[in-house]
């Protein structure tokens, strides 16, 4: 009774939400809109004017080929083992041929066909159906990619693009998000009174919901930097429309800097940011502490503004905790002792883009094969002289 019980609770549970309707779509529109989508470089214009008994088998190779080669290099060799290995165990289970009598009234035909073990069949439907089953699926993700790709594109374009150049400082920024997209961002502005604005963030989670979240703030923030408003004001503001706009789940570290090309003076935000690393011009690191909560946790939270003056030859680092926990095989992190070390040995190197792409590349070859867990963002404020 328990046995019986149990089976009946695990088919209830495996069919939960089973609708004939959507199965119908299986065969009907599914698979319809898979073999258009991996059919689309087939000329069938041609194939309609092969012979009859060439036309289907050739149509066949072709759309499994172009399936095939929309895989991945690695994906593409491990599927075409298991079509050659089906092939292979169809010869083994070959039977030779045997006579089937075929009644046609007065007559009885006798034919010969290929036989297989018992079994066979329903092997090969099996086959055929979990091949139905990838590529809908594969077609549904490889839709999907392309979409994320799309919207990688506009992400990259919302960033500023190039070196950015105000009085004796340069400031360079870049990105590598660890999906399609990412929640990292910088932003480095121009403003109407001389300074500079440069602000750096990263959005919990990553992905599509966080690249979303980025694209929120990131428009928010430029909309009250036109506003003219001080750093601890716009910070307050950016907060509460987060608060009121995204997930409570969600939240976001953000930096936010005004640097002044006259004096050299750089006042800051840190919401809940990783503190960003000064390499003074004599070699020693220093950290720029101090701030408040992270944006989106709290519609009431208070923040801080702090000063601190870059000299000539001074050069600051801000960046995104995907650069100090990226982690090696032996699950080592990169952390901030590895971030010191590779600015240390550039201590000569004052070219910002040249040491942002030097900090990627150090933690892309700490990871090694291993995947990034998180996206990586640094931005370089260099001022010159010294």
């Amino acid at each position: 009774m328990k046995s019986r019980d149990r089976s009946k609770g695990f088919f209830d549970e495996y069919t939960r939400g089973f609708d004939r309707t959507e199965f119908q779509r299986l065969f009907t529109r599914d698979t319809a809109d898979a073999y258009h989508y991996f059919s689309r470089g087939i000329d069938l214009a041609a194939l309609a004017a092969a012979p009859w008994y060439r036309r289907w088998p050739t149509h066949a190779r072709l759309f499994l080929i172009a399936f095939a080669m929309r895989l991945s290099p690695g994906r593409r060799v491990l599927y075409g083992f298991a079509v050659v290995s089906v092939l292979f165990g169809l010869l083994d289970l070959f039977d030779g041929f045997g006579g089937i009598r075929i009644l046609l009234w007065p007559f009885t035909l006798q034919v010969w066909v290929p036989q297989w073990v018992e079994g066979t069949s329903w092997m090969v439907l099996a086959f055929l159906a979990i091949h139905l089953l990838v590529l809908m699926e594969v077609a549904d993700r490889l839709s999907l990619k392309s979409d994320l790709e799309i919207a990688r594109d506009i992400q990259i374009a919302m960033l500023p693009r190039g070196e950015h150049s105000l009085g004796d400082a340069r400031v360079f920024g870049t990105t590598r998000p660890a999906n399609t997209v990412g929640g990292d961002f910088y932003d480095v502005l121009p403003l109407a009174d001389g300074r500079l604005m440069i602000a750096v963030g990263d959005v919990a989670g990553k992905g599509s919901p966080a690249a979303l979240l980025m694209a929120l703030l990131l428009a928010m923030l430029r909309t009250l930097v036109d506003e003219g408003l001080d750093s601890v004001r716009l910070t307050t503001r950016l907060n509460v429309q987060i608060c009121r706009h995204s997930p409570g789940s969600r939240f976001i570290t953000f930096f936010y800097g005004l640097y002044d090309p006259a004096t050299g003076a750089l006042e800051y935000v840190n919401a809940g940011h990783l503190p960003p690393l000064v390499r003074r011009v004599n070699g020693t690191m220093d950290r720029l502490d101090g701030g408040g909560m992270a944006l989106g946790m709290f519609e009431n939270a208070t923040f801080e503004s702090r000063r601190v003056t870059i000299a000539p030859g001074d050069t600051v680092v801000m960046y995104t905790d995907g650069i100090t926990e990226a982690e090696n095989r032996s699950g080592r992190a990169f952390e901030d002792s590895g971030l010191e070390a590779i600015l240390a040995s550039r201590k000569d190197e004052h070219d910002p883009e040249q040491l942002a792409r030097a900090v990627i590349a150090a933690v892309e070859a700490h990871a090694g094969d291993m995947r990034l867990a998180d996206d990586l963002t640094v931005a370089v404020l260099a001022r010159l002289g010294g």
